[in-house]
């Protein structure tokens, strides 16, 4: 993936800031196909001309606060991953804690997948199938260009296809 950001040069004109790969993208070891990149973030209240530094890089936490906004691309593996004999369950979850604390937490141990974050989150699939599913049972099908309005609720994304599916979304921190 490759990351461009503008910014304002000291003449006050629009300059490229930086251009490569995004500096924090975690791929997973115990979850074959599982990656998170942190693509940008920012603090309430939002500079959008202040880009002296890479807010992704001081960043601890996977979670906006209210006011603040994290963009993120995550990629899912098939859920057939998660299904095999050899996938640890306990080691994915320690590995998913130790790459985004915040965010991490917010996963049920007993309801694998199901989280809600405080935050309203605009999610645009990439590619790939993913369903999404909410607390109630109810499950909806998304493909390549559909958009889903996450509203704060309880939900999870599962991959029941056999190839990896990509989201790209903004979380918008709100209060709980």
């Amino acid at each position: 993936m490759r990351r461009v950001v503008t910014g304002t040069g000291p003449d006050g004109k629009a300059v490229i800031v930086s251009d490569g790969k995004p500096p924090r993208c975690v791929e997973r070891i115990h979850i074959s196909g599982f990656s998170d990149t942190m693509v940008w973030a920012t603090q309430a209240p939002v500079a959008s001309r202040d880009v002296t530094s890479d807010p992704t890089l001081s960043r601890d936490q996977w979670i906006p606060a209210p006011g603040e906004t994290l963009a993120l691309v995550v990629t899912f593996p098939p859920d057939s991953v998660f299904t095999d004999p050899h996938f640890d369950a306990a080691e994915a979850r320690r590995e998913h804690l130790a790459a985004t604390p915040g965010l991490a937490e917010l996963f049920e141990e007993g309801a694998p997948g199901m989280h809600a974050t405080p935050s309203v989150d605009y999610a645009v699939v990439l590619n790939g199938r993913l369903l999404l599913d909410l607390d109630d049972g109810e499950t909806t099908e998304l493909g390549p260009g559909d958009v889903v309005v996450q509203n704060g609720v309880r939900h999870a994304w599962r991959n029941p296809t056999s190839e990896p599916a990509t989201i790209f979304v903004v979380l918008v921190g709100c209060r709980p």
